[in-house]
């Protein structure tokens, strides 16, 4: 019976209930001594009581019974998913991936939690200041079992296969082209379609949220109201044979058993929510004269660090749109940078690097190594006629760039084998056109 159903709006202060049981948000309160249809309240609470309105974040859930209805949680084996940013030595390099692999599902059925893959990273959740980056590849649901993170929230890119999740507040189909987010605390299972790949940007500590504008004005980049919010659907399922809650918890894995889904949400109200985003809806800010804007101009999100103007994590797209700059070598610059750029594709050919760079893998350049564009692109773009043209036509780049020094995982530095070992020869052909006679 149900339908895909959304709300609009980032940061909302969202209400919603289930259909079947209309009236089943308490009216006036939060917690009456007795809530409608005998529910319980629960609420989540995503920042200290104390934070200033702006930044406080909380939801109230009306559920069929609490989520403290569980089993002791005991550890689970956590495959490939680690904190430990220590397991190789430190590597300045380039570092670029072929596709990672997903897995063929009669000799190896992985869900979305034993498909997780931990890429790099740095910092840790105990002190609650840090990122990760996994891969995702999986080949079947996720069946009688919830992940929720106790440590951070989850920006989700699908990039091959759709997810369909279900989440305490309702259930969001997402395809790739588009990402959603599941904040911290958040139970929420992962229904896939056949073999399924993406990435992941963990952040603890912060919170996402829109970039300001400054000079750029009122409206543009991601505007609010196309940011979708699921809407209330309960289930009343009991699970005799188990039903397993697993937490990420200080970087490792625990589960336990209850006898019911946790999906039991008949209402709730708040501005705590997860949330989906579909990227083709991003208003692009660019460069009408000469010259290169700053790749922050497509920031799509933002978790801000402790330091005005310094991102924890920025999550940043390259979308189509118009090339027009005068005078200007319009792929990406040569580049070294103080902040770490991890890079992705989720479809087409990223426009500074045709060849190598493929949808399904990644790149990552380090704080302060050099990186730009190919000899190849290189050449074509020093001679190219500079008319209007369309720049990443059906393609879609993005970035997670962080003010943090990414460590990489002895799984992507060896386990995965899918590190392109030979990325570095993409600029061996670059040559001297220097002519001191001729300015």
């Amino acid at each position: 019976w149900f339908i895909l159903q959304y709300m609009s709006g980032f940061g909302n202060e969202h209400v919603s209930e289930d259909p079947r049981c209309p009236g089943a948000l308490p009216e006036g309160q939060n917690n009456p001594q007795v809530c409608p249809y005998g529910l319980y309240a629960e609420q989540l609470s995503g920042s200290a009581f104390t934070c200033p309105r702006p930044t406080n974040k909380r939801s109230w859930l009306y559920r069929i019974l609490p989520s403290v209805c569980h089993k002791p949680f005991k550890p689970l084996e956590e495959g490939h998913l680690t904190h430990n940013w220590d397991e190789v030595e430190p590597d300045p390099n380039q570092l670029r991936w072929k596709p990672f692999e997903i897995p063929k599902a009669p000799q190896n059925k992985l869900d979305f939690v034993s498909g997780l893959h931990t890429l790099c990273g740095a910092g840790e959740p105990r002190g609650r200041n840090g990122i990760a980056v996994h891969i995702f590849a999986c080949n079947t649901s996720m069946f009688d079992r919830c992940l929720y993170n106790s440590d951070g929230d989850f920006l989700i890119v699908p990039q091959q296969g759709k997810l369909l999740i279900t989440t305490e507040f309702g259930k969001m189909l997402v395809e790739p082209n588009e990402i959603c987010v599941i904040q911290q605390g958040m139970r929420f299972s992962v229904e896939v379609f056949g073999e399924t790949r993406g990435y992941i940007l963990e952040v603890f500590g912060a919170h996402f949220e829109l970039p300001d504008l400054g000079p750029i004005g009122a409206n543009g980049l991601a505007n609010p109201r196309d940011f979708l919010v699921p809407v209330a659907w309960y289930e009343d399922r009991q699970v005799p044979g188990g039903y397993t809650v697993i937490s990420k918890y200080q970087g490792k894995l625990f589960a336990a058993q209850q006898d019911f889904s946790p999906f039991n949400v008949v209402a709730w109200h708040g501005n705590y929510t997860p949330y989906k985003y579909h990227l083709e809806k991003f208003m692009v800010i660019n460069s009408v004269a000469f010259d290169h804007a700053d790749p922050s101009i497509f920031t799509v999100l933002t978790a801000k660090s402790t330091r005005p103007g310094v991102a924890l994590a920025d999550f940043v797209i390259f979308p189509p749109r118009w090339g027009v700059a005068n005078n200007t070598f319009r792929p990406p610059y040569y580049h070294r940078n103080c902040m770490s750029e991890f890079m992705g594709l989720i479809k087409g050919h990223y426009e500074a690097k045709e060849e190598g760079f493929q949808p399904g893998g990644a790149s990552l350049h380090s704080m302060m190594t050099p990186h730009g564009p190919d000899a190849e692109c290189f050449e074509k773009a020093s001679k190219a006629k500079l008319e209007p043209e369309r720049v990443a036509e059906g393609t879609m780049a993005f970035m997670f760039e962080s003010s943090l020094s990414l460590a990489v995982t002895k799984w992507g530095l060896q386990t995965s084998n899918c590190l392109d070992k030979s990325y570095y020869k993409c600029w061996e052909p670059l040559k001297s056109h220097f002519n001191p006679k001729c300015k």
